[in-house]
């Protein structure tokens, strides 16, 4: 069953020369995991918080947005209301911005389903102690404050919060990036043990190319607002189809790396002033031709494998020999 489905969705703020969303589908279904992967300004936040309906002051969307079939584009405020209380929640990049640090964690855990579902003190507080100890955590968070937890204990309260609704769906922004290294893969494996205990989809956003590779089943590469790659998680990063998926496996830090300076992507994404006639990504591509600077390609089936789409007029060339061993 498909939980969240994204097709030609297009966001577009003012005072800007291009869409920041420029056409995307995205698909995830029940008991999966996607990762939407891509440098910071790619438009990864922007295409998770659409799913909630959470858009920019003067946004126009075209496209749709459907959430168990129902569209989050066309929702009146009572309905999104339902869709954030019920049918999917985020996870945030930095609990301590996201939770209030006068109030207790059983406050913040039983405000939404109290005040939107109508549940009762009583079965709020019993539906949040079962939801703490889902996440490795006991009955006696409800009645600490934020500051006397650590980093990972929070970001365990938020998953906890995210799952009070009972959610299809669990959109994950950055969840890792504030913690070390040991607490990033314990929140990993916790988030996908939770993914097959409820049958949630999830939507798990991340710069974090060796995180993206240990959670997900498929992977949406984005740059500029388009999806530039998709398919099946091992075959994308073991054998990449476009270059700035390569560029971005090749910059990623790995133990067995040879000495000496690590491999960046020349230049800069262009920016929303900038308007784009080609592919996005040309100015920056080793492959580019003139053809690459006059017509954007389109997200075609990678031939011989169906699973897979590409955006690249020169896919046939790209990944030679990339590998993801992060």
């Amino acid at each position: 069953m498909t939980t969240l489905d994204i097709q030609a969705y297009r966001l577009r703020l003012p005072d800007t020369a291009r869409p920041v969303l420029a056409g995307v589908d995205l698909t995830v279904d029940a008991r999966e995991t996607v990762a939407l992967v891509g440098e910071s300004g790619s438009g990864k936040s922007l295409t998770s918080r659409s799913v909630l309906g959470l858009l920019p002051k003067g946004a126009a969307t075209e496209g749709s947005v459907r959430v168990n079939g129902e569209d989050v584009l066309t929702m009146t405020p009572e309905q999104l209301r339902r869709l954030r209380t019920n049918t999917a929640a985020m996870i945030f990049q930095d609990p301590r911005a996201a939770i209030n640090p006068l109030r207790r964690i059983g406050d913040f855990l039983t405000e939404s389903v109290r005040l939107n579902a109508g549940t009762g003190a009583q079965a709020a507080t019993d539906r949040a102690v079962e939801m703490l100890e889902a996440v490795g955590l006991t009955g006696a968070v409800l009645r600490r404050y934020p500051g006397q937890l650590s980093g990972g204990m929070l970001q365990r309260v938020m998953i906890a919060a995210a799952l009070m609704g009972d959610p299809a769906l669990i959109l994950a922004d950055e969840p890792t990036t504030a913690l070390d290294v040991t607490t990033q893969a314990e929140v990993v494996a916790l988030l996908s043990d939770l993914r097959e205990r409820f049958g949630t989809g999830l939507l798990f956003v991340t710069h974090d190319l060796g995180l993206a590779a240990a959670i997900s089943d498929r992977v949406y590469v984005m740059y500029a607002g388009r999806i530039a790659e998709t398919g099946p998680a091992e075959a994308l990063f073991d054998r990449p189809r476009h270059p700035y998926t390569a560029a971005l496996l090749n910059s990623t830090p790995r133990l067995e790396a040879p000495q000496g300076r690590l491999a960046a992507i020349e230049g800069r994404p262009p920016g929303l002033r900038e308007e784009l006639t080609g592919c996005p990504f040309a100015a920056r591509c080793p492959l580019a031709t003139y053809l690459c600077g006059q017509q954007a390609p389109a997200l075609l089936p990678v031939p011989g494998e169906p699973a897979r789409r590409v955006a690249c007029h020169h896919s046939d060339r790209t990944g030679e020999g990339s590998h993801a061993d992060a």
